[in-house]
Order: structure tokens, then sequence, then C-alpha cells
């Protein structure tokens, strides 16, 4: 809208508005949303929770396939469920997938994409194209508008070349030459951005080596993922699975031992409080609780 275009008291009701917006803009961030929900928070209305998860998943393309990394620290909330879980999944010889989310969500969505995989090479005597994977994990992702929790790197090398690829929940997918998903992907993707340089510089080794520095960065900064790095290496002529690549050391003897001096905390107050054994009472312990019948004379 023109302003020369207006009367003089629209000019002016424009002039006001545009003054009221740049006003508002030049605040920065904007509050609103926050003090509303003080105010219902004062007024007793209890805010939803989000979920928490936990989990460092990476990959990147070198100069002939695919490297897919993972953690395997489980997490329920702020316990950790299980030290050593495998989060790379099956798909197809030639695909495989990382998840991250919730671990029935993951693995039963894998299993459900492996199965129409197999029938499809089945019926057509080929091999599963990565795109194909790709397609059946967001169509039945965006189904459930978020409500399945899978957030996954595919990963796969077929007749066109390698490919990578993330899958969110919500369904919306990225195709880029080095990913990274999970609670710990700021931490390991900043390895990748410091080191990834071409993929046609890269060989195998190298990309072993990246994807598994990425993967201790996220278990190193974040509190979710830990233990230790599973890898999996796909090219066009193989796929080899790397478990355990790296195991986290635990001490099994303190390096330190403090052992304190009898005296060595002052006593402020000592009171001791003598007992009196109830003969009564040890005889029913000693039957396991089953307290005997006392003994009665009926005085005459």
């Amino acid at each position: 809208m023109d302003p020369k275009s207006l009367s003089i008291d629209e000019k002016q009701v424009f002039d006001e508005t545009a003054s009221y917006l740049q006003d508002r803009l030049e605040g920065g961030f904007d509050f609103g949303l926050a003090n509303r929900n003080a105010l219902l928070v004062s007024q007793g209305m209890k805010l939803p929770k989000f979920t928490k998860t936990g989990t460092t998943i990476a990959g990147l393309i070198f100069d002939k396939g695919v490297v897919l990394g993972a953690d395997t620290r489980a997490t329920a909330g702020p316990i950790v469920a299980q030290k050593n879980c495998e989060k790379i999944h099956y798909i197809s010889p030639n695909i495989y997938c990382c998840g991250a989310g919730t671990a029935a969500d993951t693995e039963n969505v894998t299993e459900m994409i492996a199965s129409q995989l197999t029938l499809m090479r089945l019926n057509t005597g080929t091999q599963s194209r990565v795109v194909m994977a790709l397609t059946r994990l967001k169509r039945y992702l965006f189904r459930y508008m978020g409500y399945v929790s899978a957030a996954l790197v595919l990963g796969g090398v077929d007749s066109s070349g390698p490919h990578l690829h993330t899958v969110w929940p919500h369904g919306s997918t990225s195709t880029l030459p080095y990913v990274t998903m999970g609670s710990g992907s700021l931490a390991a993707m900043a390895v990748f951005e410091k080191n990834y340089t071409r993929k046609e510089e890269i060989n195998e080794k190298q990309a072993m080596e990246l994807v598994q520095n990425a993967i201790l960065s996220g278990i190193n900064n974040d509190l979710g993922s830990g233990s230790n790095v599973d890898l999996c290496v796909i090219t066009k002529d193989k796929t080899t699975f790397y478990r355990n690549i790296f195991k986290t050391q635990i001490p099994h003897k303190k390096d330190y031992q403090y052992k304190f001096n009898r005296g060595t905390t002052q006593i402020l107050a000592k009171e001791t409080i003598n007992f009196q054994d109830d003969d009564y009472d040890k005889q029913a312990w000693n039957v396991g609780f089953k307290q005997p019948v006392k003994e009665t004379t009926d005085k005459p």
C-alpha cells in the first residue's frame, strides 16, 4: 500500500500503525507468551510437559559409500535403562538406519519398512533403492503427525550411488553430505563442520574416524548419550557393521582411597540409652514371630 494514495485521515492512521509496529519490533524478543504462561500458572493451570530423549546419531558420505554411527545408551527419563543397546537398524542388505526418539517406535517402524522392502525384492528381483525406503518412511510418519516419535538417519548405497537422508517424526526430510540427530546432535555437528571437506577427499578409514569422533563428542557433552560407539559402513560391494568399535573404559578400582582416622570429626555431644531385653519378645523372635500363648492359672 502506497502512503501517497491515502487521504489525510487514512495517512495519519497508517503512520500511527507503522510507528506502533516499529516500536514493537525494535524491542527484540517478544516475551508476551511467557507472561501469558506465567499468568496461567498463577491461576492454577498446569502447563504440559515435554518428553526428553537422549541419543547421538550421525552419518556422512565418503568417496565410496556411507558411514553411520550411534551411541548405545538407552534412557528412561533420568535413568539409564540400558548401557549397550543397538540404535542402528537393518532396512535391507544395502540400507541401514539410525534411530533416535522412542525406542519402541524406531524399532517397529524400521522393522515394518524392512519387511515391505523384502517383499518388493522378492516380487521384482532387484536391489532395494534408498529413495524407496525414504518415501515409505516419511509417508508413514506424516500420517501420525509426529506422534510416532522416530527421528531417523537413513543411509545406503544403490545403483545410483551413496545416499544419506534425515527423516523427522513429522515426516519432513533432508538430504545432506553429513547429518546428525538426537540430543547430542549439536556437539556431533561441530565435529563435522570443523573436519569435513568433500566426499571425494575422504576415504573409508577417515570417514569412520570422523563419525566416531562426532559420536564421542555427543557422548561427552550430552547426558542422554553415553556408553559405546557403533558404526556401520555401507559400500557398493558389502556392508560391514562394527559393534562397539569404541568401548567406554570404566575403572574397576578408584584412583584414590580416602581413609579418615578415628576422631577426625569432632563429637559435639554424646548420649547413651540403655534398653532392657524382654525375654518374652526374644522368645517370639526366635520362633518366627509366632508368639507363644502365656500360661495362666485360674484362681478359685
